[in-house]
């Protein structure tokens, strides 16, 4: 897959992760999903670990951007 595709699936996953807003499910579908909702997170989780590893191996730094 071409770096522009990959950084755009990224930038549309971030967008949907923005857009997800737990505190405002009801608890018993909060409960219900629980298992699924973890399991993403912590594949979510795993997967940014690798990638920021991988930039670091190269001797770069992930620095979290300024805002204006």
């Amino acid at each position: 897959m071409r770096t522009n595709d990959v950084m755009s699936r990224l930038e549309a996953a971030v967008s949907a992760l923005g857009d997800l807003d737990v505190s405002a499910w009801p608890e018993d579908t909060l409960k219900e999903q629980l298992g699924e909702l973890s399991a993403a997170l912590v594949a979510l989780d795993g997967v940014l670990s690798r990638v920021a590893d991988e930039v670091r191996a190269r001797g770069l730094r992930i620095e979290e951007p300024v805002s204006a």
